[in-house]
């Protein structure tokens, strides 16, 4: 099987290093060289490119009827693949991708794929096998609140990481002093439910701690995220206990 990925960000990478270990033919070529001398001889071609990027760069991609195009996207539908490609579906490998940290377990990684028909189907599932057996269906509904979720899980903790890096730099205690918290934190949700893993003032609505909090940090951004998550969690825990009364 020969394999033409379109893109040299993180997913490209990340997806040519996961196959070139199982050893699958591959080569990537990047949307910004060019589209016309793209080779003819794959069997399959996957873009993976910025979202925004995407419908432009499907729209330039001339191949053979017989290649199955598929893109890595959480959130475009199937239907930015035109007649022209009449066989084509969506791949989406759901995890974190960066050039700097090549994934080196990808059979750990859950791929989500969708489809025009059966053997269309059939084809990325035996794809996406290659590199790990965690492969499922999934619909458009599906993928964007999965996407969606992705975001909250990872998008957000990184920027709150970012905001406790920069509260840390007035001291004298470095960000690695946070890493075994960091670890628990995410270790917890394997065996307990996220409610139940939930600690902290906002969950006991201890609003002395919270307005110390408040003076310490450092910018207005800060304390706004700081007051929102808090509400957030207070809210939804006294609500919990409103509801057990009665």
């Amino acid at each position: 099987m020969r394999v033409l990925i379109i893109g040299r960000g993180n997913v490209a990478v990340n997806l040519d290093y996961a196959f070139r270990k199982q050893g699958v033919n591959v080569e990537m070529h990047s949307s910004r060289e060019g589209l016309d001398s793209l080779p003819q001889n794959a069997d399959v071609c996957i873009y993976a490119v910025r979202d925004s990027a995407l419908a432009a760069v499907v729209s330039q991609v001339r191949m053979p009827a017989r290649v199955l195009h598929l893109h890595t996207s959480g959130t475009i539908p199937l239907s930015v693949f035109g007649s022209d490609k009449p066989h084509a579906g969506i791949i989406y490998p759901f995890q974190t991708f960066s050039k700097e940290r090549l994934i080196e377990n990808f059979s750990s990684v859950p791929v989500f794929v969708e489809a025009r028909g059966i053997d269309d189907v059939s084809a990325a599932c035996s794809l996406a096998l290659m590199i790990t057996p965690h492969v499922s269906e999934a619909s458009q509904h599906d993928r964007e609140r999965l996407h969606a979720a992705g975001v909250l899980v990872n998008n957000f903790p990184n920027l709150l990481y970012t905001l406790a890096r920069e509260l840390l730099q007035t001291t004298r205690i470095p960000f690695s002093a946070l890493l075994p918290l960091i670890d628990e934190t995410a270790a917890k949700v394997h065996v307990l439910t996220p409610e139940e893993a939930q600690t902290g003032p906002a969950r006991r609505n201890d609003k002395e701690v919270m307005e110390k909090h408040l003076s310490l940090l450092l910018t207005d951004e800060q304390r706004e995220v700081y007051r929102l998550l808090s509400h957030c969690i207070t809210n939804r825990y006294n609500t919990d206990k409103q509801k057990d009364t009665h």
